[in-house]
């Protein structure tokens, strides 16, 4: 299976750069000789970046500004101070906003920094951020700019039709109709990629991340051609991950690939455009990355879509706002992701799991609009949860003055796409597994604890016997 990349996180900074630069710039010439024990540049924080930060902030990467050298990063020292301090909160970065004191905390491609390496940080911008020894400089990274796809070359790729959007104008949303896959029979997907190609150059100066795309976001799903409106072909049509600027190409585990069927076509039903002050034409790509023929998944997608989109209620000018969804497994479930999506008033989701009077926090997150994040959890580390769990969403909404994400807090808000209304919902995806299945899973998981004072928090059952139902037929399959 391909090797992900490290999810393209976008921007190190929201507020205007001309406002931080003013307030952060210190002239080179000013910048302190390193002595011995200092915290310096070359030994201590390009590491730091070229591990979490540098996948965007290069010359021809999403963020506005590059931290690949030392005069590149040098202005950015005390911003670099406060964004990393906020850990999980809104603004953080870089954008990886699991809490680190509950839950699960093992996911792929997590770029997010130690405790040791936030007091690094902090302690190089105290200290006037000075270079250190060119000696201990490690090699610069090498980005490459040829558009290859971090899946791997792809088997399929779809293309949208061009769009035209003004350098000023209003926001765009609506339908963007069909792409014929020209599949002409079934195949399992083990990856999709989205990406954006414009005729916006490459490396120009832009303040903001969306000055260098017009599509916000594409919400698409794959049908049978002819029957989108029927809903006569429900066992051919896939949803797919939405595409959203600074998304991550999507690996599907080996047991759960996504069908995309013969005779099929994308039907990009709710995209969102926006201006971004130049005129840009453009258009979305659609790389998949097929399981071989004859594949067929172990596993069933599950069905479960966990939120709140008809009766929500925000308040204006008002902290500490929550809102809660609950649900029942009808099936016993591996959640594969977490993806919480809110709007602008968001700063926080939690996601529990409640079996009989246990009652787990699998994860709290931070929520910030500008960075929606998607969570893919290690394969020892997913929540593995019995039929009959309650799960319970919880988001977490404040419209006053502290959250400066909301246009305007005065204003109440029901539910909606466009990001002035609401949602609230776990995008995240999950797969139903048989109880032979679950019993494996589980067994599994068992294996990587070392005695039953061991606890694994998204496997409640984990040290539960075995059902007489499954040992029965284990021991029949034996013989």
């Amino acid at each position: 299976m391909p090797k992900a990349r490290l999810p393209r996180l976008v921007a190190l900074f929201s507020l205007p750069l001309a406002a931080l630069v003013a307030a952060t710039v210190v002239t080179l010439a000013q910048a302190p000789a390193a002595t011995p024990g200092d915290v310096t540049f070359t030994k201590d924080i390009a590491p730091i970046l070229q591990r979490s930060c540098q996948e965007c902030h290069h010359a021809d990467g999403g963020a506005p500004m590059s931290l690949v050298t030392y005069e590149d990063v040098r202005p950015w020292a005390k911003a670099m101070k406060t964004r990393t301090a906020l850990r999980s909160q809104r603004g953080a970065m870089p954008p990886f906003f699991v809490e680190r004191n509950i839950g699960i905390q093992k996911f792929k491609h997590d770029p997010s920094l130690s405790e040791d390496e936030i007091f690094r940080i902090a302690r190089w911008a105290d200290s006037g951020a000075p270079r250190g020894n060119p000696a201990d400089m490690p090699a610069l990274r090498h980005f490459d700019t040829t558009d290859k796809w971090t899946i791997g070359e792809p088997d399929l790729i779809l293309r949208s039709k061009d769009v035209t959007v003004p350098a000023v104008g209003p926001d765009k949303w609506g339908d963007f109709g069909l792409v014929p896959t020209g599949l002409t029979e079934d195949r399992y997907v083990s990856a999709v990629e989205v990406r954006e190609v414009n005729d916006i150059p490459k490396g120009g100066a832009t303040n903001t991340v969306g000055g260098r795309y017009v599509f916000h976001h594409m919400t698409y799903s794959s049908v049978a051609q002819g029957e989108r409106a029927s809903g006569a072909a429900e066992e051919s049509t896939s949803s797919w991950p939405i595409h959203e600027v600074g998304r991550n190409a999507d690996i599907f585990p080996p047991e759960a690939g996504r069908l995309l069927a013969a005779n099929s076509a994308l039907a990009l039903t709710a995209g969102h455009l926006h201006s971004n002050g130049k005129e840009t034409t453009g258009h979305l790509e659609f790389a998949f990355k097929f399981f071989p023929k004859g594949y067929k998944p172990t596993y069933r997608r599950s069905t479960l879509r966990l939120g709140n989109g008809i009766d929500v209620d925000v308040r204006p000018n008002q902290g500490n706002q929550e809102l809660h969804a609950y649900a029942v497994l009808q099936e016993h479930t591996k959640y594969i992701t977490f993806e919480p999506h809110l709007h602008a008033p968001g700063v926080r989701m939690c996601l529990e799991a409640i079996w009989g009077h246990n009652i787990q926090t699998l994860n709290c997150v931070g929520y910030d609009h500008n960075w929606v994040k998607q969570y893919v959890y290690d394969d020892d580390a997913a929540p593995l949860l019995p039929k009959g769990t309650i799960v319970h969403l919880i988001g977490f909404l404040d419209t006053t003055a502290a959250n400066k994400n909301p246009a305007d807090p005065r204003n109440w808000a029901g539910g909606g796409r466009r990001s002035i209304a609401n949602m609230f919902i776990d995008l995240g995806y999950a797969v139903s597994l048989t109880e032979e299945q679950f019993q494996a899973e589980m067994a599994k998981r068992r294996k990587n604890l070392k005695n039953r004072n061991d606890f694994d928090i998204g496997c409640p059952l984990c040290w539960a016997p075995p059902s007489p139902q499954n040992t029965t037929s284990t021991a029949q399959k034996d013989q």
